[in-house]
């Protein structure tokens, strides 16, 4: 359990959490290839391609060359997507696919966070209109992820901001800026070795669920090493999470849908997993 609950008068603090495997069981992006076969933008044998990559994910995560080489695999393939339909398809199938697979712990942990008086931010590598609608279900107050290039309703291939390695401590230390944060105060948690840079930027690093080399790092520094493997529906912890704000309306299944839909574009962003490097502005919810 975290400690007490800060003083409002110290500067402001934050807990930033990676995605995939750190909230939730699974990889986001890959989690979606069948929904997008049932959908007619993948044959079978794409499908069968990213089921094998999720599998080797689960396995040992994914070092900076593994990520290269679906980068250019998943890029190559989504090139030329109709973005409308895309976001149906998320729309129609995010809370089915990703709503059973909440970690128990980190639901509670990000619960406990913000009990704690830190504000929460999801920094992932997958598409903002995937992780956007994942981080309100949380409660997160704002989100840093990949946005994807759109031109004439399809998707180029290209990215225009990409949320990863060194990219997600620059985006830290751009909302500590912004945002008042004393990031020697402030907590960060991934499972990949890729995160480094983004858990070195804050005072209380702590690796999730971590692949071999994360393992090593965080044991080499002292970094305390968690264990998430309980997953949740995340209907069932909406009685401890923070209330989903009256704004957005009843958090139904029909509701959770429509949101999704805002931004389900780059569900297939977070697939493209490109090195371009620009400075992105974050989402406050």
């Amino acid at each position: 359990m975290l400690s007490v609950v800060e003083n409002h008068s110290l500067p402001r603090t934050a807990a930033f959490f990676d995605l995939d495997k750190t909230v939730i069981a699974k990889s986001s992006t890959l989690t979606f290839s069948k929904s997008f076969y049932q959908g007619g933008l993948i044959n079978r044998r794409a499908v069968l391609r990213t089921a094998y990559a999720q599998f080797v994910y689960l396995l040992g995560g994914a070092d900076h060359d593994q990520m290269e080489r679906m980068r250019e695999y998943l890029s190559a393939l989504c090139r030329g997507w109709n973005v409308q339909q895309v976001r149906e398809i998320v729309a129609e199938t995010l809370h089915d696919l990703i709503d059973p697979i909440i970690y128990d712990e980190a639901a509670s942990l990000i619960e406990e966070h913000h009990l704690a008086g830190r504000d929460v931010v999801i920094v992932s590598t997958s598409g903002a209109e995937v992780v956007e609608p994942i981080g309100r279900l949380l409660g997160a107050d704002r989100v840093v992820a990949t946005r994807m290039v759109v031109a004439d309703g399809r998707f180029t291939g290209e990215v225009e901001y990409y949320a990863y390695g060194p990219t997600k401590a620059e985006a830290i230390r751009e909302l500590a800026e912004s945002e008042g944060y004393d990031l020697a105060r402030c907590y960060a948690y991934s499972d990949s070795i890729t995160d480094v840079p983004m858990l070195e930027a804050v005072g209380h690093p702590h690796a999730v669920n971590a692949d071999r080399a994360l393992r090593r790092e965080a044991t080499a520094r002292g970094w305390p090493v968690l264990s998430f493997s309980r997953p949740v529906r995340l209907k069932q912890r909406v009685p401890g999470m923070r209330p989903w704000p009256a704004a957005w309306g009843t958090p139904t299944r029909p509701a959770l849908a429509v949101a999704a839909a805002v931004g389900a574009a780059a569900a297939t962003a977070g697939l493209v997993w490109y090195t371009q490097r620009r400075r992105a502005p974050y989402v406050r919810f």
